[in-house]
């Protein structure tokens, strides 16, 4: 995690922390990967569907593009000087044919624990 990015456990999708007031409305912070698959990914998807069920070459690519958005959020977020993330959200887009844009966002604050 590098220095300036907000913590993982000060996100949430709701619009409040437990515990914590919210001194500072930052504004959006977001975190963009545009991914393809490997011409290797795609043949060995092609083949996990011949057997079904999970895919989960797919999945790991999935899970790590996911995981490479939430965290250039939190690296924008501490960029901002919010020190927590609420109301996350993803989306995702595919831009053409096995090239897929995913992005994490949310508003960046400033809280402070409740006294």
């Amino acid at each position: 995690m590098e220095q300036n990015q907000v913590r993982h456990n000060m996100v949430t999708t709701a619009f409040e922390l437990d515990d914590y007031r919210i001194i500072k409305n930052i504004g959006i912070a977001r975190g963009i990967i545009v991914r393809s698959r490997s011409i290797f990914g795609t043949i060995g998807a092609g083949l996990q569907t011949i057997f079904g069920g999970n895919i989960s070459l797919l999945t790991t690519l999935c899970e790590k593009t996911r995981s490479d958005a939430f965290d250039l959020m939190l690296t924008h977020a501490g960029e901002m000087g919010a020190n927590a993330v609420i109301g996350a959200r993803y989306e995702s887009t595919e831009i053409m044919r096995g090239v897929t844009e995913v992005l994490a966002y949310g508003t960046a604050v400033v809280v402070e624990l409740k006294k």
